[in-house]
């Protein structure tokens, strides 16, 4: 008889009640669980589908009490086609280039880490981080990950994106990027350059985190479409109405 070792149990806690990060006045939860052994790339395959992000070796899921704000996006790469305004985007950055590099922290990222965060962010939490910080977010990884960074024509650091190799799609971790270059609208450029990444290695779906209408912040990730919103367990095209009525919880598709 063939022996099937015993798999460890994956364990699932909720954290405590915190404010709100993109809502004021509301109030935060999330589920969350390790990424840790052998089988964490394949889990966290499992919890990307199933709406869950990654930070450090814990992938997390929000469960706010009546709230549902957060709603997983991913845009449909190989039926992806810029429309108008991403297209005059990609002609203005065509003198930037983007790199896959390890997933390493370097000095130089760090200096426009810290440029992004005190001018996008200053209130954060993140603008406090120092550089042992911010390489523990950037290396401590059990999952295949890499740092995408992009360089113009002088080899400047304008940008980074801390991303995850999935199975079905690349997901955009943590993006930043020069806070003076208000118009080259970086953050679009690197999910622009990420979206071309993944029809080239005919990859479906490039993944965004969370989408949350009612933030300003949020709101610029449903300008990429097709794209897909994870409602009642089920990815469906987002459309430009949200539906009203949640579909039945089931396991969500690939």
């Amino acid at each position: 008889m063939l022996h099937r070792p015993n798999r460890r149990p994956q364990f699932f806690y909720t954290t405590a009640p915190l404010p709100c990060p993109y809502l004021a006045g509301r109030t935060e939860r999330k589920i969350v669980t390790e990424l840790t052994g052998p089988e964490a790339e394949a889990l966290h395959d499992r919890l990307s589908r199933a709406g869950f992000r990654r930070s450090h070796n814990i992938a997390y899921s929000p469960v706010c009490p009546g709230c549902n704000a957060c709603i997983p996006i991913r845009i449909i790469a190989g039926q992806f086609e810029p429309n108008r305004a991403q297209r005059k985007l990609q002609r203005f950055n065509a003198d930037i280039a983007g790199f896959e590099m390890p997933a390493r922290a370097t000095a130089e990222q760090f200096a426009l880490f810290q440029r992004y965060q005190q001018a996008r962010h200053g209130e954060g939490d993140m603008a406090a981080m120092g550089f042992y910080d911010y390489r523990a977010m950037v290396e401590d990884t059990p999952i295949t990950t890499g740092m995408v960074e992009f360089r113009d024509a002088k080899d400047r650091l304008v940008g980074a994106c801390l991303t995850d190799w999935l199975s079905d799609g690349l997901s955009a971790v943590y993006s930043f990027y020069e806070p003076d270059a208000v118009r080259r609208s970086l953050g679009s450029w690197a999910i622009l350059w990420l979206v071309a990444r993944a029809q080239a290695l005919g990859l479906p779906y490039v993944y965004l985190g969370y989408w949350v209408p009612e933030s300003r912040k949020m709101s610029y990730k449903s300008r990429f479409r097709p794209s897909e919103i994870l409602i009642g367990g089920l990815w469906r095209v987002l459309e430009d109405q949200l539906p009203t009525e949640p579909a039945e919880m089931i396991p969500a598709s690939s």
